[in-house]
């Protein structure tokens, strides 16, 4: 197929252009019978006869990957350059790829997945013989990519699509600031090059965002708007309140065999998807974990189990989310709720696409608020943070990698990752060879918007609650309050959700489903296990972080902290995000409603955890004496620890390191270098613990604090330690953050 730049395409007549479109529809699906849903043919007129800018919010399933490859497809027959789609999943480009070549597209992907395809995919750009070529909206900020590849594919492109559109609204429940780049290169095209924007996720709020995003439109200067009913009848909607951790599992051991078909169990955390995965896995019923830690080689192996029934379930974070594809998904099940309906709906949507029942159940729980929480305050970009990064971009002089920079503010890498995306979207930073520069370009912090979008997000949460609460027939059914949700205001009961139709899931002391030999044998057991198991390793610090020579001047310590000054491995009750022991533990070291943590002795209960813990402990040598770590916020709490490890253990007692006269408690987030700035000088060894420990004549010492989040308080307590004659250095807490 020759092009030629943003050729215009001659008039096409609407019945000859519907005949061709199709023929090509045939293709894609491999049914000649095959016609379009209502606004599919629509989208494609206005893209390719009127080269117009068009947003579609459509259901999940409703066919938008057709409506872009097939323009994209009769774009190039008339001489129109490659279409650019952009795509925010590496596992969704995969699938995209796959199904445009079923129709005869020629596709290709750039991303992390493929680098040694690159060069191969850049000679076909060259020699015209893609017709689709994918990225993800981080690719756009790749120096290379910007300078070599985009501008000759802006002058050549034919069709820019931009799938998942919702991300590029900052309101959306999956917000990338990436996406928020795509208006210049809209900006760029000019009008004469037709637009296409998709989204299954958006209320009226999100649309009309986007549609502002997407800019001028074509020939009639607006943004031509398709969208369509978001109910989905095929969806079998529940939710089923119980009250801990352990009726949950048990109900999954029990009961996961009544959903029919294989599914995805979502959870909200990383450590719960890898626990229940081990619960739920056992030989002829396979049940395996994917989250953000999978590896990606892994990943399409799951995702590809999945497709072929080999597994039974995947359980999964929102790692496995947009854009995978499974027609016949038979379940989504959540141990958790998102913190929006609106991310509900998007994840919930993975089922049912071509059956007509797919069966979909909430089992809410009570750390859900936490996690929300936890997560809602580490994605937003403070006003503080952005003057650091700018002020230090500005006085370096030079590029900052991304490490560099991290030594010069005080922000945590993941926050640093996002903000500077934030900034840079913003004009007021560059991403260049060697790193990040400042523009000089005037950047505001809209603290107006972001409160507003703080807020609406705090209003979603409590709609996700009114979601779990619905009760009372069909007037409030949970098909129609998704839909309003989204601003569907077309929707009417589905009389098959558990509020039109009484529950249809199986009662939590129903017997479990036949040939369930989970259910059958051990189920109470294996449950109580994972919940009641306690003593978490916790590896230690190896190195110190680079650049402390900037904050502690040049005596700083650098490179592999010696062996001699190194705490050995450590113990925790639970991780704050484990199931099981994470409930009490998040309830004991909670903050009250000012923000202030609550200070209390460890009870009872807790305390005999620890004791397991202490036992189950395989070191080399028992330790012979306890120190506490002394604190500006829970001082009872970890002395009341401590003591009592000392005593039930029949161990020295020799108190807490000395805390530097009127230190503050701890500021939380912040970046590696910066935490040890912060406790290089807050402890010291007193002369009375020093004395005792010369004593001890190098016997272990267990190190005792309340919670480990970024584990460098325990480096330096064992350095002072160890260099004050200690022997090795245990660290023990109630719990690790991450």
């Amino acid at each position: 197929m020759s092009s030629s730049p943003h050729s215009p395409a001659a008039p096409t007549d609407g019945a000859a252009l519907h005949e061709e479109a199709l023929q090509a529809l045939g293709a894609l699906t491999g049914r000649e019978e095959a016609r379009f849903h209502p606004g599919q043919f629509e989208a494609i007129q206005a893209l390719v006869a009127e080269r117009r800018r068009v947003l579609v919010v459509q259901r999940t399933g409703w066919g938008k990957s057709a409506v872009y490859f097939l323009a994209a497809l009769l774009q190039r027959r008339r001489g129109a350059g490659p279409a650019l789609i952009i795509s925010p999943l590496i596992a969704l480009m995969r699938d995209q790829v796959a199904a445009a070549r079923r129709a005869g597209v020629r596709a290709e992907a750039i991303s992390s997945a493929n680098p040694t395809e690159w060069r191969d995919i850049e000679e076909g750009l060259a020699a015209d013989a893609i017709d689709v070529l994918l990225v993800s909206p981080e690719r756009l900020v790749n120096p290379r990519f910007r300078e070599e590849q985009l501008p000759r594919l802006v002058d050549r492109c034919g069709l820019l699509v931009i799938d998942e559109a919702h991300c590029i609204s900052d309101w959306g429940h999956d917000f990338r600031p990436d996406y928020r780049r795509l208006r210049d290169l809209v900006a760029q095209l000019g009008t004469e090059v037709p637009v296409l924007a998709t989204t299954a996720t958006a209320n009226s709020r999100v649309v009309a965002d986007v549609a502002e995003q997407l800019g001028t439109g074509g020939a009639d200067g607006e943004v031509l708007t398709l969208r369509g009913s978001l109910t989905r009848e095929s969806l079998r909607l529940g939710s089923l309140s119980l009250a801990d951790d352990r009726q949950r599992l048990d109900y999954l051991v029990r009961h996961l065999d009544s959903f029919e078909g294989s599914g995805i169990i979502y959870a909200l955390t990383v450590s719960a998807a890898e626990d229940l995965a081990s619960l739920l896995d056992r030989p002829g019923r396979r049940v395996r974990a994917y989250t953000g830690r999978t590896d990606p080689e892994e990943r399409a192996e799951l995702e590809q189990a999945l497709k072929d029934n080999q597994v039974k379930a995947l359980a999964a974070t929102s790692a496995l989310g947009m854009g995978f594809d499974k027609p016949d998904l038979g379940f989504v099940i959540h141990l958790g709720a998102p913190s929006s309906p609106v991310a509900y709906y998007q994840q919930v949507g993975r089922a049912g696409r071509a059956t007509d029942r797919a069966d979909v159940l909430l089992l809410p729980g009570r750390e859900d608020r936490a996690v929300w929480e936890y997560f809602a305050t580490s994605s937003m970009p403070s006003q503080e943070s952005a003057s650091q990064v700018l002020t230090a971009l500005a006085e370096a002089g030079a590029p900052l990698s991304t490490p560099a920079l991290e030594t010069r503010v005080d922000v945590r890498r993941s926050a640093l990752e996002l903000l500077l995306k934030v900034l840079a979207v913003d004009g007021a930073v560059q991403n260049v060879k060697g790193g990040w520069i400042a523009t000089g370009a005037p950047w505001h912090y809209d603290a107006a918007r972001y409160e507003t979008v703080a807020r609406a997000r705090r209003e979603e949460q409590q709609a996700m609650l009114a979601y779990e609460a619905l009760s009372g027939g069909p007037e409030q059914c949970r098909m129609v309050f998704l839909a309003r949700q989204l601003d569907d205001e077309t929707a009417v009961p589905c009389g098959h959700c558990d509020v039109c139709a009484g529950p249809w899931y199986p009662a939590p002391d129903a017997p479990a489903a036949a040939g369930d030999r989970p259910g059958e044998e051990g189920a109470d057991e294996r449950v109580a296990a994972l919940l009641e198991r306690v003593g978490v390793p916790v590896e230690p610090r190896a190195s110190w972080p680079s650049g402390l020579d900037r904050l502690l001047g040049a005596d700083a310590p650098k490179g592999r902290i010696p062996e001699g000054e190194r705490a050995v491995e450590g113990r925790v009750i639970a991780r704050m995000s484990d199931l099981g022991w994470a409930v009490p533990l998040r309830e004991l070291l909670r903050s009250d409603e000012d923000g202030r943590p609550v200070d209390a002795v460890v009870p009872e209960r807790i305390g005999s955890r620890i004791v397991e813990v202490l036992k189950d402990w395989d070191w080399e040598q028992r330790p012979a004496a306890v120190v506490a770590v002394p604190s500006a916020t829970r001082p009872q709490l970890v002395s009341s620890l401590a003591a009592g490890i000392a005593s039930v253990g029949r161990l020295e007692d020799l108190g807490a390191l000395d805390l530097a006269p009127g230190a503050a408690p701890l500021r939380g987030g912040g970046n590696s270098a910066f935490r040890v700035a912060d406790l290089w000088e807050r402890f010291s060894v007193g002369e009375q613990l020093r004395s005792r420990l010369e004593q001890l004549d190098g016997a272990p010492i267990l190190l005792v604090d309340d919670v480990i989040d970024t584990r460098w308080t325990m480096a330096v307590a064992a350095r002072l330690l160890r260099r004050a004659g200690s022997g090795p250095v245990l660290p023990l807490a109630l719990a690790q953050q991450a």
